[in-house]
């Protein structure tokens, strides 16, 4: 029997993302009050193909965690001018710039070719280059915030923790990184970051100087992974800042409810960013 539930929730999730991005223009004209400032500056990693759920995270964000100092998005150098236009004009702080700028100058040449022209080792590019002298919160365009955000300003004020990650629900990973099983948990995943003080990257160059064959898709996160780990980094409340695949077959959002953070809607359970946007 066709599991009706599922392909529906495919279905809404579609047809609201369709109309959101023809919307696009009118919705980024309607601005947001937020709750608080945030003394941070925000990136994210995008392209054109993400334009919809850039612009919904951002204003996500600006709605229930508060407004950071700046909100820059890193692009993958597909966004159009006219896609550019509509990023910035959600809200002042947002800036769009091409990725590149500001990677350390004494990166191993095999290491800077890895984070400048693999599309997932730009990611890891992005956060070796990110600013050290002020907390700094990277996430992904498939993140989207709840009203339970409001705490998040008392992990930005954790003077003991030098950054804070989203739990994962399993390990997703590039296993020839590891050295040993004891490395591989608690799984990090690399959606949502919060860097409150500057991180040691060596460990990663180092790994990545040492791997064998092409970089696949889960290798920047595994090295971020391992960074995390061995700078002392602590997990965000895995029941308020969730990343989940245990309702992907179901029609309902089991974790979208007043007391959530975030969810980052990772592939799988993509359709239901938008169902959980309407709510």
């Amino acid at each position: 029997m066709p599991n009706y539930g599922y392909h529906f929730a495919r279905a809404k999730g579609d047809a609201i993302r369709r109309l959101y991005r023809a919307a696009l223009p009118a919705i980024v004209r309607c601005g947001i009050q937020p709750p608080r400032s945030l003394p941070l500056d925000a990136f994210s990693y995008s392209g054109e193909s993400a334009l919809p759920e850039q612009v919904a995270s951002i204003r996500s964000l600006l709605r229930y965690a508060g407004r950071p100092k700046s909100f820059t998005i890193i692009s993958d150098g597909t966004y159009t001018d006219r896609s550019v236009r509509i990023l910035q004009r959600i809200d002042p702080i947002v800036s769009v710039r091409v990725f590149g700028e500001h990677l350390p100058e004494e990166l191993p040449e095999t290491f800077r070719h890895y984070v400048t022209t693999y599309t997932m080792g730009r990611q890891l590019g992005l956060f070796v280059s990110l600013p050290r002298d002020r907390p700094v919160m990277y996430v992904d365009s498939d993140v989207l915030f709840f009203s339970g955000a409001g705490d998040l300003s008392r992990y930005i004020e954790d003077p003991n923790v030098p950054a804070f990650y989203l739990l994962d629900c399993r390990l997703s990973a590039d296993i020839r990184v590891f050295r040993d099983p004891s490395e591989e948990t608690p799984p990090v995943n690399a959606g949502m970051i919060l860097f409150l003080k500057p991180l040691d990257w060596s460990l990663a160059i180092g790994r990545f100087l040492e791997l064998e064959g092409e970089p696949n898709f889960f290798t920047n996160q595994t090295l971020t992974h391992l960074v995390l780990h061995a700078n002392a980094a602590r997990t965000f409340d895995p029941a308020k800042y969730v990343v989940q695949l245990d309702d992907q077959f179901i029609y309902p959002d089991l974790y979208a409810n007043p007391k959530l953070a975030l969810r980052h809607y990772v592939n799988p359970v993509r359709h239901k960013f938008w169902g959980s946007l309407v709510r």
